[in-house]
């Protein structure tokens, strides 16, 4: 038996250590079948899959900030059959297609709780022959790809007659887009949450704010009236003076005439 060389011996290792895990891979990919998830998303079609998200969001946070885009049909993050904490990413259904589509191109690349997050359809059950990539499968580090086709910020396009990454200053411009981008989205959703409370409260208190508005609008009314009010209670003062001041000049030419002796 020939005597191997130390690197001979860890090829040979890594070569049983490859086979191993192909077939360990190759009963994972056989029992896998998202088609058959009883927890998936009612209709794959109009879901979304967000990655990359932070641990300590829940289900409804995401709903929450997907609702942005429309109604949301159901909003799941997945999470460990054991320990039950969330394994990062899950995934978010819409009632109307066009807020899919929406939700697909706008969203890649936020940001919740401070974290950059991947969107991208679910290809599971949309597209034949696809597996994640704890299966070997996957896009690479975003939707697009991997390093060789795609920027380092989520699906976001290389700047223009740029082959490479891109200049710092087109770098800078693009993270104020986003910043600027986000804080809109913000004052939106948080515009939506307003009005939705407000519709939520309805009653007594919707019947509320319509009496609080229209004393508002007549306080304003009041306001607007008070100026003339208060110019013709200055000509009726200055008239009232003018009629006293010939009231005296009046009773003192009586006086006079009274006061005067008569001629026989």
């Amino acid at each position: 038996m020939k005597n191997l060389t130390p690197k001979e011996v860890k090829e040979k290792r890594a070569s049983k250590r490859d086979e191993r895990h192909a077939i360990r891979l190759a009963k994972h990919i056989g029992k896998w079948n998202p088609k058959e998830n009883p927890g998936a998303t009612p209709d794959a079609y109009k879901t979304v899959f967000v990655g990359r998200l932070n641990y300590d969001v829940s289900d409804d946070d995401l709903k929450s900030e997907f609702e942005f885009y429309g109604p949301v049909v159901a909003a799941k993050i997945v999470r460990d059959e054991k320990s039950g904490k969330s394994r990062g990413y899950g995934f978010v259904q819409f009632e109307r297609t066009a807020d899919f589509k929406e939700a697909y191109k706008d969203a890649d690349g936020r940001k919740i709780h401070d974290r950059r997050i991947v969107v991208d359809v679910e290809r599971g059950r949309t597209v034949k022959g696809w597996h994640p990539r704890r299966l070997g499968g996957g896009k690479g580090g975003t939707r697009l790809g991997g390093k060789d086709v795609n920027q380092r910020f989520s699906g976001r396009e290389p700047p223009v007659g740029s082959s490479a990454r891109g200049s710092s200053r087109e770098r800078e411009r693009e993270r104020e887009r986003d910043y600027d981008r986000d804080r809109e989205r913000d004052r939106e959703r948080e515009r939506e949450r307003e009005r939705r409370r407000e519709r939520e409260r309805g009653g007594e208190r919707g019947e509320r704010g319509d009496r609080d508005r229209e004393r508002d609008r007549e306080r304003d009314r009041e306001r607007e009236r008070e100026p003339r009010r208060r110019s013709r209670s200055r000509s009726r003062g200055a008239d009232r003076a003018d009629r006293d001041d010939k009231d005296k000049e009046r009773r003192s030419r009586r006086s006079s005439r009274s006061r005067s002796p008569r001629r026989r």
